[in-house]
């Protein structure tokens, strides 16, 4: 497999042609010196630090070059969220911080798990993030259930904790993590929020608009807290009697949130818009382009892809490649330029 090799020191660009000679055939540039012709590269490993204004814009006149490839792995020098999210906006699929584990790397570009202790470290992370936010999830379905206080800011936190997992180990990880550990509801709001916020890092969204997101993600389904799980999590269709009464979870979860000084607006738009199409044919209040804001239609996108492939015992999975097409088939009805920029999300991160 061809890879091209982008570094801002000639130390960096050594160490890593060190670490991947023997396996690949490499090619190489400084960022900024001559452009290397890397039209046939099957993978992109760049090195930097995006912490200098320079760098981030060289790397930006290169992406138009890079973005054939279809791993980009970037290997950032400060573990910082701000540092991961210009890394993904760049048009990473995958972000790893320096010094990396050359069995790290070479997993990475394998698509394998890489089982040793960093591997094992990040799989814990990403276990410990996923069951706060299953008990912040639990929570919030066992207030509305005894017309209690809901605990916002320990929701907010659940989903601070997914954000800085999914930065740091990736989307691949959250997923398997969350499909092998949850089921029904719990496991659909996780797949949700961590989705989301690989979406928002790929977007590049600032560290506010991804917390509303985040946050937007973790509540976005608490009205279902008032529907019997035996609908819910029904194997099989639901009848027009079911369909309907699961219809009534965006207006209900924002009658439960809509009192609460805690909530911002945004997010009460996203709890009960997140069903709403761009051609009019969503629910609950029929909206159209206009009217629905970027953080729905980005949650939307997320939420129909979550719900796609989530692990039930009573029907497969369905694979990332065959949900991503199913979404490009709701043009229209999802934002076109945004389906386009979902698809990293979808079938390489």
């Amino acid at each position: 497999m061809p890879i091209h090799v982008v570094a801002d020191s000639v130390s960096k660009l050594s160490n890593l042609r060190a670490k991947l000679e023997p396996n690949y055939a490499v090619t190489s540039e400084l960022i900024g010196g001559a452009k290397e012709r890397s039209s046939d590269t099957d993978a992109i490993v760049v090195t930097a630090d995006l912490s200098v204004v320079e760098n981030i814009a060289a790397l930006r006149e290169m992406i138009g070059r890079l973005a054939h490839a279809r791993k980009r792995i970037f290997l950032i020098d400060q573990k910082a969220r701000l540092f991961t999210v210009q890394a993904y906006a760049l048009g990473a699929t995958r972000v790893l911080v320096n010094p990396v584990n050359q069995g790290r790397l070479m997993a990475e570009l394998a698509d394998r798990d890489y089982r040793e202790s960093t591997s094992k470290e990040a799989l814990h992370g990403a276990a410990q993030a996923a069951k706060t936010g299953a008990i912040a999830i639990a929570s919030m379905f066992s207030a509305v259930l005894a017309g209690g206080q809901i605990d916002v800011t320990g929701t907010k936190e659940a989903g601070s904790r997914i954000a800085d997992s999914i930065a740091e180990d990736g989307l691949r990880s959250w997923l398997d993590t969350v499909r092998r550990h949850h089921e029904g509801t719990y496991q659909h709001c996780l797949l949700v929020a961590g989705v989301a916020v690989d979406f928002g890092l790929s977007l590049g969204l600032s560290n506010r608009d991804l917390e509303r997101l985040y946050s937007a993600a973790m509540f976005h389904d608490i009205g279902k807290a008032q529907i019997p799980l035996a609908i819910l999590d029904k194997a099989g269709q639901l009848d027009p009697r079911e369909r309907t009464l699961i219809e009534t979870h965006p207006v209900a979860g924002y009658e439960v949130l809509k009192g609460n000084p805690a909530i911002s607006p945004e997010i009460l738009d996203a709890v009960r818009h997140h069903h709403e199409f761009l051609d009019g044919s969503g629910y609950p209040d029929g909206l159209s382009a206009g009217s629905i804001a970027d953080i729905v239609r980005i949650l939307t996108i997320s939420d129909i892809f979550s719900a796609l492939i989530e692990s039930r015992t009573y029907r497969p999975t369905t694979p990332r490649e065959e949900a991503y097409e199913i979404l490009r088939g709701m043009r229209g009805k999802l934002e076109g330029p945004l389906l386009a920029a979902f698809r990293d999300v979808a079938l390489n991160r």
